[in-house]
């Protein structure tokens, strides 16, 4: 994977030639996919390589001055994603005020054409410039080489959108989730030392440090798989407070998996989330939490069962 950074002030033009998508591409969902199976058969078509083009910050960051906005991958995330999927070069425009400001005409020639651009893959609803008054379709005219323009994807609610996983993933509905992103609602972290309280219970758990930028579902207790060291482990996640024993302001994500032994601390490690299971509580006691975690523990591994049959 090349990565190509583009900056107003870049002045340098990459010669390599490139077949493109374009967008922010959060939550890599099906219609995101399409857009790259789009990129890489006219990249193959055109004897070039394939890339995808996306923005760093978010420009709802740049343009409405947002702080703490969440998404539903890293920038991390989707690039890995689009590599996988057969992107050979990943375009990150470092998306200011003065690139968001640029007329379309303007952001087309002096951004869009800093790259050798052969071919462009883009949304019916895709837009730039200043304002967002370029489109798809002025985009079609302005540009210099070919525009693919891909129609929405849908599913029996509709459209397929980032808000729409957004909205399922916030409500803890992930298996409508996963249909649209076609893979598991997952957050990926390194293993940091906690407190220790969870081996103390006889629960040692993985105390996961995430990016704050991630869009998060309800506290609670959930059923997962966790990936690490290139193997999957059926898991009980606790995202929440820790009201009973280790109060924490920021919401903190443990995971106890299952079956694993062994040292966890600094490793990468990725939560694919399942199943909500119940709300987060405060305990009188470590006992009663205790007898609570068994039987989450309990209930957790028939349920991962069931989803391994395909049983819902």
């Amino acid at each position: 994977m090349r990565i190509i950074t583009v900056a107003m002030d870049t002045r340098r033009k990459s010669m390599v030639p490139i077949c493109a998508c374009i967008g922010y591409f959060d939550g890599m969902h099906l219609g995101h996919q399409e857009l790259i199976r789009r990129t890489v058969e006219m990249a193959h078509s055109k004897n070039c390589e394939s890339a995808l083009i996306t923005f760093d910050p978010d420009p709802w960051v740049t343009v409405r001055d947002m702080e703490d906005v969440k998404h539903i991958t890293t920038l991390r995330q989707r690039m890995n994603l689009a590599v996988d999927m057969g992107i050979g070069n990943i375009v990150i425009l470092k998306f200011t005020k003065a690139m968001s400001q640029l007329e379309p005409e303007e952001f087309v020639a002096r951004i869009l054409g800093k790259l050798n651009l052969q071919g462009l893959v883009c949304g019916f609803d895709f837009h730039y410039g200043h304002m967002g008054k370029g489109d798809c379709y002025s985009l079609s005219l302005q540009a210099e080489y070919p525009v693919d323009i891909v129609d929405a994807v849908t599913d029996e609610n509709g459209k397929i959108s980032s808000t729409r996983i957004s909205e399922c993933i916030v409500n803890a509905r992930f298996k409508e989730a996963s249909l649209m992103m076609g893979r598991p609602y997952e957050i990926e972290g390194t293993v940091i030392h906690g407190r220790h309280k969870g081996s103390s219970m006889g629960f040692p758990t993985a105390n996961i440090k995430y990016a704050a930028e991630y869009l998060l579902p309800r506290s609670g207790v959930y059923a997962c798989y966790v990936l690490v060291d290139k193997k999957r482990y059926p898991a009980m996640v606790n995202l929440g407070h820790n009201p009973t024993l280790n109060y924490q302001e920021r919401l903190s994500l443990e995971a106890h998996l299952i079956g694993f032994t062994g040292n966890l601390y600094g490793k990468h490690m990725t939560v694919q989330f399942v199943k909500f299971m119940r709300p987060e509580k405060k305990f009188r006691n470590s006992i009663n939490l205790i007898l609570q975690l068994e039987q989450d523990l309990r209930d957790i591994r028939r349920l991962l069962e069931r989803y391994e049959k395909g049983i819902s």
